[in-house]
């Protein structure tokens, strides 16, 4: 199952209608040639025509005037370069073996002599908005370090070393700049900042990054100069041989159109929902259905109409459309996602105004199958199965795409978030938590009847719904799927009434004053340039719900600069801030330990150093300080029975492995109580689901590539634990943090020893309460509590649901509390 990275920010939204201007629909097999240019091999020569002339990752960070990242492409040659079917790239300055591309295709042309705008993510600072862009992304770059290509092609690139991309004949331009990995000649181009980009000094390629390019202020222009382009196209003509089609002829029974890349005419529905805004996950146009369905249950009587401006017509217009049939891969075809089927290049008459809609498709729990997905064909890809949409969710869904739909009284499932969306169940009963929400069990058990509700030019406001509130009445219209949830979407044109059902915050329960509490708390992202109000809740937090616990393990402290990449790894000033939080919210004044990483090899935000801390209470605990410990120095064991004790503490487990590669190494920490005893504790915050392949995506079962490091790292942690226990059967030993995989992963299996080192104490709780964490609308275990043997008949374990269920929240996460009994 695909996640949400919880140590990475969320990409901007924004999917602006110059996006996909003049997109040529390619069969997915098949290359891009590009008529008048030849074969370029990648930056072995120096191009001649087009080059990437600056780049800027600073927009809307803090410092910035200009509020979005921008790539700025030139063109040295007289002749202009038609860009249909070319990509922008970006890749991070320090990529792992599976960092992926993130691309931006373009469209129309590069004129002789011209530039051309590219605008990507916002950021929150800034004041200016760039010139008219040419064409607009939602690549979220460093303002300090990364690579950037322009691509011949549309394919994300895959290499991540120099070599490999000197080696890719598709890149006819790249820039590394910071301290990029990938780059051209003798080193990246410096200076990048905040409020400073990387621009060419002279339009003369020579293919060396740091010769040709300097620091300077960001200097954006477009195709029509700084004051901004056309934003136009002329209206298409469909061809004299396009293909008459009905809706359900060009959806037809698999997920792919037979009639993809084909020219279609007289193709009539009535409109059932319109986009009038770039900032979803699609971009502007309507969704129209046709009123005389055919007998057939796989095909789709829905469409989407991509119209690149805003669209003229009104829900209820019965219209005519002539256009290009387009198989479009929201966020690229390598991220396994579906595509979405969609009339693009579109020619608009409106027959008659004021029409009664399709009936819509009642999705209930007697409707939707009880089973998920088929499997997938010899590569594992379903898009070109037969739908069996009685039998397979997946598949009904799916013969639904761009179809009126509705859910009656839908019970949230997923708090309202930043984009203006939630999540909801049309089957309210299946794997109910005791809160409202639906818990995750296993892999075979995905909750079939989640959906995301967004909606569409409604003039209401969107509700701020937490987990167990209602939708009252009826939730309307068309079905449409996402790219960022990779999921489908009830896109609302008619939304329920909000019923808050009360939610609220938990607090655990009071310690007996000679019980020991440990807790567990993923902060996310802390740094000093958070809001006080952040650091003021955190505060609360700790000593209100989960009544200050004598040792906490906090996951995502971040250094004293944040996210900007200056080389700082100190976070003294990040825990200053909350320790004092804590005090002013009448908590004990915390100690703290932990141990800074090697800058930029402990992944998260980049430049961010994310690392686990121990917070300590030392009026109720000590710590037991050895001498040593640092980024690199592996900790370990010396001695038998009750002397046995760590080399170092704090110390970090193996933290050269390739295991812990881009990835927080486990923080090791030994602490005595008031009658003295020894408790070994164990922080973790164990690699991210990024790159994993998503549940609704087109290949299944998905591949969950992330879970190989996650195995490895497993494997490190169990046989320290082994080792602790050999040499004192009888050490108490605790094994807590953000350990981002499942109690019923193959990694938690492996850490556990199968339950014989440790017990995952989340698995001791009833099923229904066996989650810390909501992600697209499954409440699921990402935090977890473990303990050896010699703890297990001494303690009381509980998760704190005050995060994961609000749409008010400072952290993704819930905390947890043990409470060690003497």
């Amino acid at each position: 199952m695909s996640h949400s990275s919880d140590e990475t920010p969320r990409p901007a939204r924004h999917r602006a209608a110059p996006l996909r201007k003049r997109l040529i629909p390619l069969a997915i097999t098949c290359s891009v040639v590009l008529a008048g240019v030849g074969v370029h091999s990648a930056f072995a020569t120096p191009s001649a025509d087009a080059v990437i002339s600056e780049v800027y990752g600073g927009g809307g960070n803090s410092g910035a005037t200009f509020t979005n990242d921008f790539i700025e492409l030139a063109n040295a040659g007289a002749g202009d370069l038609d860009l249909s079917g070319y990509t922008v790239q970006y890749l991070s300055g320090n990529p792992g073996p599976t960092t992926k591309w993130q691309a931006t295709r373009l469209t129309g042309a590069l004129a002789g002599n011209g530039r051309y705008l590219i605008q990507e993510a916002p950021g929150t600072g800034g004041t200016t908005a760039l010139p008219t862009p040419d064409a607009t992304g939602t690549i979220n770059m460093s303002g300090t370090t990364g690579t950037v290509a322009l691509v011949k092609g549309t394919d994300l690139l895959t290499c991540v070393t120099a070599e490999d991309c000197a080696a890719d004949t598709r890149i006819k331009d790249l820039v590394g700049f910071g301290t990029a990995v990938v780059r051209e000649g003798s080193g990246p181009a410096a200076g990048a900042s905040n409020t400073a980009s990387v621009a060419r000094k002279t339009l003369v390629d020579t293919d060396d990054n740091a010769a040709d390019f300097a620091a300077g202020a960001p200097t954006p222009e477009n195709s029509g100069g700084a004051g901004g382009g056309t934003g136009s196209e002329p209206t298409p003509t469909p061809p004299a041989d396009a293909i008459s089609a009905k809706i359900h002829d060009i959806q037809g029974t698999t997920r792919r159109s037979p009639l993809a890349t084909k020219d279609v005419k007289d193709v009539n529905g009535i409109v059932t929902g319109v986009r009038t805004t770039s900032t979803s996950s699609t971009s502007k146009g309507f969704w129209m259905q046709d009123p005389n369905p055919d007998n057939d249950p796989r095909t789709s009587e829905g469409i989407f109409v991509y119209t690149s401006s805003t669209p003229t017509v009104k829900v209820g217009d019965s219209v005519t459309v002539s256009g290009v049939v387009s198989e479009y891969y929201p966020g690229g075809y390598d991220g396994g996602i579906q595509s979405i089927t969609e009339i693009i290049k579109p020619t608009v008459t409106v027959l008659s105004s004021g029409n009664p809609l399709p009936a819509p498709v009642a999705l209930d729990k007697n409707s939707i199958p009880a089973a998920w997905s088929p499997k997938g064909d010899s590569n594992g890809s379903v898009e070109y199965l037969d739908l069996k949409p009685t039998t397979y969710a997946l598949d009904f869904y799916e013969s639904l795409e761009g179809m009126n739909v509705q859910m009656s009284d839908a019970r949230v499932i997923g708090a309202t978030d930043a984009y203006h969306e939630l999540w909801a169940t049309a089957d309210p009963d299946h794997n109910k938590t005791l809160r409202g929400g639906v818990y995750y069990p296993s892999y075979d058990d995905p909750n079939v009847a989640r959906l995301q509700v967004q909606a569409i030019n409604t003039t209401d406001p969107f509700p701020m719904a937490n987990v167990g509130d209602e939708l009252t009445g009826v939730t309307e219209g068309p079905l449409d799927y996402s790219q960022f949830a990779g999921t489908y979407i009830l896109e609302a044109r008619k939304l329920g009434t909000h019923k808050d059902n009360g939610l609220k915050p938990e607090v655990t329960s009071a310690a007996k004053s000679n019980e020991v509490t440990i807790g567990t708390y993923n902060v996310q992202n802390l740094a000093p340039s958070d809001p006080q109000a952040k650091f003021d809740r955190l505060g609360h937090n700790l000593v209100t719900n989960l009544r200050a616990p004598a040792i906490v393990g906090v996951e995502e402290i971040q250094d004293n600069s944040g996210a900007i990449d200056d080389g700082t790894v100190d976070p003294d000033k990040t825990l200053t801030k909350l320790t004092d939080a804590i005090v002013a919210a009448g908590g004990p004044r915390y100690e703290y330990r932990q141990i800074n990483p090697v800058n930029d090899k402990d992944g998260g935000q980049p430049g961010g150093n994310i690392r686990t801390v121990f917070l300590f209470d030392p009026t109720r605990v000590s710590f037991v300080d050895r001498p040593g410990g640092d980024s690199v120095t592996a900790v370990d064991l010396v001695g038998t029975g009750d002397d046995a004790h760590l080399t170092i503490s704090p110390g970090r487990i193996s933290p050269t492995d390739e295991a812990w590669n881009s990835s927080r190494k486990p923080l090791v920490g030994e602490f005595l109580t008031k009658n003295n005893k020894k408790i070994f504790v164990i922080a973790n915050h164990f690699n991210s689901k990024g790159g994993d392949q998503n549940i609704a995506g087109r290949i299944q079962e998905p591949v969950r590539s992330s879970e190989n490091q996650r195995m490895k790292q497993a494997t490190l942690e169990n046989a320290f634990v082994k080792k602790l226990e050999a040499a004192d059967p009888k050490a108490l030993i605790v094994s807590l943090g953000d350990f981002n995989d499942y109690q019923f992963s193959p990694a938690m299996k492996t850490l556990t020893g199968d339950g014989k080192q440790l017990t995952d104490l989340m698995n001791t709780l009833p099923v229904e309460e066996r989650y810390s964490y909501v992600f697209q609308g499954n409440s699921q275990v990402l935090d977890h509590m473990m303990v050896n043997p010699s703890m297990l008949n001494h303690i009381t374990y509980d998760v704190v649901h005050i995060n994961s269920e609000f749409a008010d929240q400072v952290s993704d996460h819930d905390p947890q509390v043990l409470r060690v009994k003497p």
